[in-house]
């Protein structure tokens, strides 16, 4: 289940997709609030039950019935992080979904930490930064009524449940038809698996256990009962049977075997079961992860220390270092959608320049994360002159990818004093050849795609299978990964050194646009003679460039700036 899209796939025993169903869901942007990214969770569910119900339908038009000859088992791989609260007893969401790159809990992260954004990380494993799940529960708490009636009730407290997308897809499964309006199914299993779990800013990640000063250093002034949050179990573990009463007959009586966050899916898809394996995925965003091996890396280079997975109860636990960036595959959506200069994603390399020619692209729609954690940086082009157009920018944009997982690249080879020889790359943005080039070129080392490049997928099939004897251990699976194509470096030191050079000094261009306080007052959507005084103090301090909320001023000089911001105020007072 991912940001964009729900989808179901069938594999077979030797790792080969029989059968695949994919919906696309709606993604609530609410133009009142800059920022803020909401799914529908009945919406989330209704999709995961017709790509089953399109997936049980194909394969019996092949002579497979699953009814009568059903499948094994099933895993779930998940978005991380996007987070809702639902009651317990009604199976009724309190509020939609809030998604991972929603910026909504700026705020909330810096208050948390009193300023200090590495006030958790010992305990953790994660900065605090609007990111987590955990200050999504915090601001759902501050702001949704309905919650607040209920969790003030000394009964009907109990009955509310947080949960992050993989919970509620096991509750649902695993439970029954709800009666209510805008309820789905009730009563299933309340359960996570560790990687999911790792992502709250709840865990105290040394023990893998939820730690209630946790919950209420981050919740508070709320009192948050520890059984609002799903039990944490391994990630290859039976979490429940899916109950045939919950409106899916292709499915009953399946056991749940597996659950895993999509980017530590991918990891065991690209079967990296040894500290040193790293993995890299272009998916809406982009994250780089290592699998450090049983006992976690505190980092100190801007990476999150995380949980990679654990295979069964008495089996320890795998950590990881992973390099998170909120923008990848969506950066090259935004040139389709909103600027409309590409009709389709593919086009992007067809239409993008031999060269960047000095054109620079940081894709901070949300702030940027690993590894500078910087939710006061917004997107900028930099570079400019009048002989760039619309190929220059799309090359830009495919060389922003690059550009970013270099720097996560390095960070995590600081670390963990690992260096990497090779990068192993799945995801949707694999399929761009000038980009896959330019990342080999960029990192100096061989860029590796697999032959199955469904490896998210892939990973919670491998686990889901492990966990009940379709493969005897993690040997067999690594034996059915294959490369399908390696990208060598080619480029010269000197373009390497230049390029590089270049965008560093972009990125400094991209911190500093947001006051975080002052959007949280809710003054970020207008002008007033305050923003026309502090235009002012900025030209005479002979700052270049400023941002108001949702507008930002590209200036070549500080009278066109002045008049460009004039011009913007004027037009947002209606004259």
């Amino acid at each position: 289940q991912g940001t964009s899209s729900t989808r179901f796939l069938v594999y077979t025993g030797k790792g080969r997709i029989a059968a695949s169903a994919q919906v696309e869901h709606t993604q609530i942007y609410l133009d009142a609030h800059v920022g803020w990214h909401e799914h529908d969770p009945l919406e989330i569910f209704q999709n995961t039950k017709s790509c089953i119900q399109a997936v049980g339908d194909a394969l019996k038009s092949k002579g497979i019935n699953l009814q009568k000859k059903p499948l094994v088992a099933v895993g779930i791989t998940n978005q991380r992080e996007t987070t809702l609260a639902w009651n317990r007893k009604t199976g009724v969401p309190y509020y939609s979904a809030i998604v991972w790159d929603d910026t909504r809990t700026q705020t909330i992260a810096e208050q948390i930490g009193k300023g200090d954004q590495d006030a958790l990380r010992d305990q953790t494993g994660l900065p605090l930064a609007s990111y987590f799940a955990g200050t999504k529960v915090k601001w759902l708490l501050d702001n949704v009524e309905e919650l607040q009636k209920d969790l003030a009730d000394p009964e009907k407290k109990f009955e509310i449940c947080f949960g992050t997308i993989d919970s509620w897809l096991i509750y649902q499964l695993t439970g029954s038809r709800g009666s209510l309006p805008n309820s789905a199914n009730m009563g299933g299993e309340f359960c996570t698996d560790v990687t999911n779990a790792s992502r709250w800013l709840f865990l105290d990640i040394n023990t893998v256990r939820w730690d209630s000063t946790l919950v209420d250093a981050v919740c508070a002034p709320h009192k948050v009962p520890m059984s609002c949050l799903p039990e944490v179990c391994p990630s290859c573990h039976v979490f429940g049977v899916c109950n045939s009463d919950n409106g899916i007959p292709y499915l009953e009586k399946v056991p749940i075997t597996a659950v895993l966050g999509d980017q530590q899916a991918a990891l065991f898809g690209q079967t990296a079961f040894s500290p040193g394996d790293a993995k890299n995925t272009y998916g809406t965003g982009l994250f780089l992860m290592m699998n450090t091996g049983t006992k976690p890396i505190p980092s100190t280079h801007g990476c999150l220390t995380t949980i990679a997975y654990q295979i069964g109860q008495d089996k320890p636990v795998h950590y990881a270092l992973e390099g998170s960036v909120s923008h990848s595959g969506s950066t090259i959506q935004w040139l389709r959608d909103q600027l409309q200069i590409i009709p389709s994603a593919p086009d992007s390399e067809k239409l993008a320049t031999a060269s960047n020619d000095g054109l620079f692209f940081v894709p901070a729609f949300a702030g940027l994360f690993a590894p500078h954690w910087r939710s006061d940086a917004r997107a900028c082009l930099v570079g400019l002159t009048t002989s760039h157009h619309k190929g220059h920018v799309c090359r830009a944009a495919l060389e922003a990818a690059a550009f970013q997982t270099r720097e996560v690249f390095e960070s995590i080879e600081k670390d963990s004093n690992v260096k990497l020889k090779t990068l192993n790359v799945d995801g949707g943005g694999t399929a761009n050849n000038l980009m896959m080039q330019f990342q080999a070129d960029m990192l100096n080392v061989p860029v590796v795609k697999p032959s199955c490049m469904e490896t998210t997928s892939m990973g919670a099939a491998f686990c889901a299978g492990l966990a009940i004897g379709v493969w005897k251990d993690v040997d067999e699976i690594k034996s059915l990964w294959a490369a399908a194509k390696t990208y060598q470096p080619q480029m010269s030191e000197d373009e390497r050194h230049h390029n590089w050079n270049g965008w560093c000094k972009a990125v400094t261009k991209s911190l500093g646009w947001i006051d975080i306080e002052r959007e949280a007052m809710g003054k970020g959507d207008t002008l007033d003679d305050e923003d026309f005084g502090d235009f002012e103090d900025a030209v005479e301090g002979g700052r270049s460039s400023i941002g108001y909320g949702t507008a930002a001023i590209l200036v070549c000089s500080t009278a066109a700036a002045f008049a460009a911001g004039l011009f913007v105020g004027l037009k947002k007072k209606g004259v």
